[in-house]
């Protein structure tokens, strides 16, 4: 251990500095950004009383004999420029009583989705997807959500994402490729289970091409791939399900909603369409968590992470 602190304080390349280059500006810019927002909202002096920032994922780890997830933004910085409390570091303490540190939201699901009238499965879409069955309850990452479709489609036409999934509509499935993606050990784990943009990435997509591939046809395999492995889970792990609820990004997607409808055989519904704004469901669920912090309830569901017993997450900086 020794050894490796002082190799790590003497590294030669800059990975280190741009880390903490980040971590500090993505903490000034979200402190900056909630002070304009606080000042449109005009709201009155002592509200909001805390700030829970999740921050970036830059690693998320939680195989292996040393388990990590690593979230940049200061939230020093956060409590200073803005001087409220701020909540931050929310999945370290479930990962070290064992668990994957994530998904977290499944808990803030099942308060503001359960419904007595019909059994319902929550589907978020973000860079990776995760899945919320709420009867009985649990959850789990299902796979990529938009991770893969968006950077396959910058390198490609340049865009940062393929608005409604036009460009991926016209193009064609190629079998052999998605059988390829479909066959990834992670897909077919057992959950509690977890992972990132350090597992889906452009690289790891590259290992499985075969010469000769139309851009277009793996932006529509990526589609399938996308919506198979999330359908396919809630299919194994909800099947009771009556609803699925779709929030997040990929909800805008109308290609990737369409094959969702298409392959689920239940309603597929936005959660804008039961009164939550599709993009806020994350944040609100991480104010809810700061609030769980600040009483000293526990904002884990050990069912869903795996962890050993409920935890209070988060740390406090103080405003």
């Amino acid at each position: 251990m020794r050894n490796e602190l002082i190799q790590l304080g003497q590294a030669k390349d800059d990975r280190l500095d741009r880390l903490g280059r980040a971590d500090n500006a993505l903490g000034r810019f979200i402190g900056q950004s909630i002070s304009h927002f606080l000042t449109a909202l005009n709201l009155p002096e002592g509200e909001p009383r805390a700030i829970g920032s999740h921050g970036q994922t830059v690693r998320h780890s939680p195989g292996g004999p040393s388990p990590f997830t690593m979230q940049i933004g200061d939230p020093s910085l956060i409590a200073e420029i803005t001087g409220i409390t701020t909540v931050a570091d929310f999945r370290r303490r479930d990962m070290a009583a064992g668990g994957e540190a994530a998904p977290l939201v499944p808990a803030f699901h099942a308060r503001i989705f359960a419904s007595d009238s019909e059994r319902r499965a929550v589907l978020n879409i973000g860079g990776i997807s995760n899945i919320t069955a709420l009867e009985p309850l649990r959850g789990f990452d299902t796979g990529p959500g938009n991770a893969l479709l968006d950077a396959w489609c910058a390198a490609y036409t340049g865009r940062r994402f393929d608005e409604d999934g036009t460009w991926a509509s016209g193009g064609r499935v190629v079998s052999g490729l998605l059988s390829a993606l479909l066959a990834d050990p992670f897909v077919h784990r057992t959950p509690p289970k977890s992972t990132g943009k350090e597992h889906y990435n452009l690289e790891w997509l590259h290992a499985l091409l075969e010469p000769g591939l139309q851009p277009r046809d793996v932006q529509r395999t990526l589609v399938e791939f996308t919506a198979r492995s999330a359908v396919d889970a809630r299919n194994r792990w909800a099947p009771s399900a009556e609803r699925l609820l779709v929030c997040g990004g990929g909800r805008l997607n109308r290609f990737l909603m369409q094959r969702l409808a298409e392959l689920s055989g239940i309603p597929v519904q936005t959660t804008d369409r039961h009164g939550w704004d599709g993009d806020a469901i994350e944040a609100a669920a991480f104010a809810w968590l700061a609030h769980q912090r600040l009483v000293g309830a526990p904002g884990n569901l050990p069912e869903v992470t795996g962890a050993r017993g409920p935890r209070v997450l988060g740390a406090v900086y103080a405003g």
